[in-house]
């Protein structure tokens, strides 16, 4: 077992790629090598601080973390996910991911009653906590037997989350029951911490801690080198500023900025996950130069994560004659 807590991301990432590089032992489900932690909590004492950037190890790609929460948060499973991470088409099942957080999470379906009904998870937790400060029954359930054990490629890897507010603060704890930390845990923490900043807004409370419980906590063979090289880069500590909506009008909001049509009247936050999006479509659609145009205009740290993932891809002359003196 390991208990991690740091300020930032960053910081909790680097910290959980030694505790598992040191006290991991080897696992090999479906005979994919691993090196494996079971029981992790990892805590994150500034939810703000939601982005994992520690060059040149581990750079993320900014456009697929937002375009992911977007499209939980606005309860999909639609395809335009695959635009922003096509590696994602290898565990759909026709065509869809049979294990998309976001139908689960905005419309829980069953039987309530014997009346057919689906159930917004968020906005439950968000009542229930209006109705009582000191509830523990504010749980989002994400996974599902009926459809988990039907042997789909994609199964949920979190099994769910719970809020409580104490001492004026919302805290947020999420359980996993496995995490691949180097290509899962950046982008699930930005997605569950960006849940949290924004139910603690809906119910007028500081935001408190994240708690990120993990079954197997685990690095893949292929990724425990890189992992070890983190270890001397610097963890980035940028902090996005905070970002609300209200409850009426978050559907609308959700898709004007997954269609970029995002205004200024939005809030600072909202525009840059809008103009991230529009400056990757640029740069899939092949018009880097607007791309990396979009990308200089996005307020930090969306912006500078966004130009370091292009010079990844495809490094500028500068970047690569810098890159071959150092």
């Amino acid at each position: 077992m390991i208990v991690l807590t740091a300020d930032s991301a960053s910081e909790l990432f680097t910290a959980a790629c030694q505790a598992v590089l040191l006290n991991g032992r080897a696992a090999s489900p479906r005979d994919h090598a691993t090196t494996e932690v079971i029981g992790a909590h990892l805590c994150l004492t500034n939810p703000r601080r939601r982005i994992v950037h520690v060059p040149p190890a581990r750079v993320i790609n900014p456009a697929f973390t937002v375009a992911e929460a977007l499209w939980i948060l606005s309860g999909s499973d639609d395809p335009w996910i695959f635009d922003y991470n096509d590696n994602l088409r290898q565990y759909a099942d026709d065509g869809v991911l049979r294990g998309a957080y976001g139908p689960r999470l905005r419309r829980w379906g069953g039987r309530i009653d014997q009346l057919d009904a689906t159930i917004d998870q968020l906005d439950a937790v968000r009542r229930q906590l209006h109705a009582d400060r000191n509830s523990r029954r504010a749980v989002i359930q994400l996974y599902d037997p009926s459809r988990d054990h039907r042997g789909y490629r994609d199964v949920p890897c979190t099994l769910g989350y719970r809020f409580f507010i104490r001492q004026g603060r919302l805290a947020m704890h999420t359980s996993m029951r496995s995490q691949d930390l180097w290509l899962g845990f950046p982008y699930d923490i930005f997605t569950t911490t960006l849940i949290h900043e924004l139910m603690a807004g809906w119910l007028g409370v500081d935001l408190g801690e994240y708690h990120h419980h993990v079954d197997s906590l685990h690095l893949y063979a292929n990724n425990t080198e890189a992992a070890a090289a983190c270890l001397h880069g610097l963890p980035g500590d940028a902090e996005l500023p905070p970002v609300t909506v209200s409850w009426p009008d978050l559907d609308t909001l959700l898709q004007r900025v997954i269609s970029g049509a995002t205004a200024s009247t939005d809030g600072p936050t909202w525009d840059a996950f809008g103009r991230t999006l529009s400056s990757y479509r640029s740069w899939k659609a092949g018009d880097r130069d607007q791309a990396r145009k979009l990308a200089a205009a996005t307020p930090d740290p969306l912006g500078h994560a966004l130009s370091s993932w292009y010079d990844r891809l495809a490094p500028t002359v500068a970047t690569a004659t810098q890159d071959a003196r150092g």
